[in-house]
């Protein structure tokens, strides 16, 4: 079977990763790809959103089977393109149509499909431009903490939450009428703040059945004690230690099952991952957010916890017999610490020497914003590398990660030091 993966970062190299051990796999295409993938793959210089080059690349290489990973091309619509052409509908593509990428790029869709099928989540209002002035009556009127959310794509930053009135006028105002998050933000979902400990549940499904992939917890904070700007993620681990079976039957009760039935009653096609980003409200689990897609740094402590072959369950959503297929979870403890470039998550440099990679044992480096410049490995992103390591338990897999963390060199190299530290201390 050809695959082909899209995207370029850590959760691109982490499928294929995954994929390369698959005896099913024949050749394994990455575009555009990181050096990490051109390790074990074919990179191929193709922009996510050329659906007409992406397409005519599937055509000439006889693609099989086609993963998005990011968020863009899907909430797009690169699946219905594919639909569409009588030279590409029979590829089968990982991602949903762009009606079911709206549970990621329209958060007002979101909250209204979760209202829609009673499926637990914050209170909340939507606003725009025309509804301005009853916004700002709503804030002054709004318990604190508030939640401010950019209602469209916002690279993972469209999210404010304000501890006063003052602090949630000006947000709103900057997110509204001045383009805070471009068009991203003119709709704004203004948000009851729940208070707990947030999870990442990963779904597969066909449509009508699904599997449960390992969880994952993840560390958005840049500083230490989650303190500090919201990144896209400095860290995860999986398993997550507070999981109970009482809590994951209410998840998979009250939450996964709707949102599967909720998607067949609204007839949309939907063939990949969720990601359901939850918090335990006094042992309630409530859905913070949809992704359409794998998440990013989780994805490199999810995989390696698949004992598996990804490749049969993939391929089964086609046919929609992934009820056939099970997800063997390993019983060992995964944890990913990313390193980033010095200013992340605001500007940061580029271009900067990276040093030692190749002498890392014991864990996996996956490769997130890299270059390869004649040669020489080059920081060419915010987050920079994902070192994970898989061990029997989770304070030995931190450890190692933590080890190796320190031991890959470049100029500027930040990485947080307590990942992991609520389940470890």
């Amino acid at each position: 079977m050809n695959i082909l993966i899209l995207g370029s970062g850590g959760r691109e190299h982490a499928f294929a990763w995954k994929i390369k051990q698959s005896p099913l796999c024949k050749n394994i295409f990455v575009a555009p790809g990181n050096p990490g993938t051109s390790q074990i793959a074919t990179n191929v210089s193709i922009a996510l959103n050329d659906f007409e080059e992406i397409g005519n690349f599937c055509v000439a290489q006889h693609i099989d089977m086609m993963i998005v990973g990011p968020e863009d091309p899907l909430v797009n619509g690169i699946y219905d393109y594919f639909i569409q052409k009588e030279k590409l509908n029979h590829i089968h593509i990982i991602g949903p149509s762009k009606q079911g990428a709206m549970l990621e790029g329209s958060k007002s869709f979101a909250k209204q499909f979760m209202q829609d099928f009673n499926i637990p989540t914050a209170s909340y209002r939507e606003f725009n431009n025309e509804t301005y002035d009853e916004g700002i009556q709503y804030i002054k009127q709004h318990t604190l903490p508030i939640v401010l959310k950019a209602d469209g794509l916002a690279a993972g930053k469209g999210v404010v939450i304000c501890n006063n009135i003052d602090e949630a006028l000006l947000n709103f105002e900057e997110m509204v009428q001045k383009n805070k998050f471009g068009k991203a933000s003119s709709t704004v979902v203004i948000e009851q703040f729940l208070e707990g400990i947030e999870s990442s549940f990963f779904v597969l499904t066909d449509g009508e059945h699904y599997c449960i992939l390992p969880e994952a917890k993840d560390y958005k904070r840049i500083g230490e004690g989650d303190k500090g700007l919201n990144t896209g993620g400095m860290g995860a681990i999986s398993p997550v230690p507070f999981l109970t079976n009482d809590y994951e039957q209410k998840i998979i009760q009250k939450i996964i099952e709707p949102t599967i039935s909720g998607l067949k009653q609204k007839n949309i096609d939907y063939k990949g991952f969720i990601f359901i980003g939850l918090i335990n409200v006094a042992n309630e689990p409530f859905v913070i957010e949809y992704n359409c897609r794998m998440g990013d740094p989780e994805t490199e402590v999810v995989f390696p916890r698949i004992e598996n072959d990804l490749v049969p369950l993939l391929y089964s959503l086609k046919s929609k017999q992934l009820d056939s297929h099970k997800c063997i979870h390993s019983a060992k403890h995964a944890s990913t610490v990313v390193l980033v470039s010095k200013g992340y998550p605001e500007e940061y440099e580029k271009g900067k020497r990276i040093l030692h990679v190749q002498d890392i044992k014991d864990s996996i480096v996956f490769h997130a914003g890299t270059k390869d410049l004649n040669g020489e490995l080059l920081t060419n992103g915010g987050r920079v590398l994902a070192i994970t390591s898989i061990e029997n338990n989770l304070k030995e897999a931190l450890d190692i990660s933590f080890k190796n963390a320190t031991q890959i060199d470049f100029e500027g190299k930040y990485f947080r030091k307590d990942i992991g530290w609520e389940f470890t201390t």
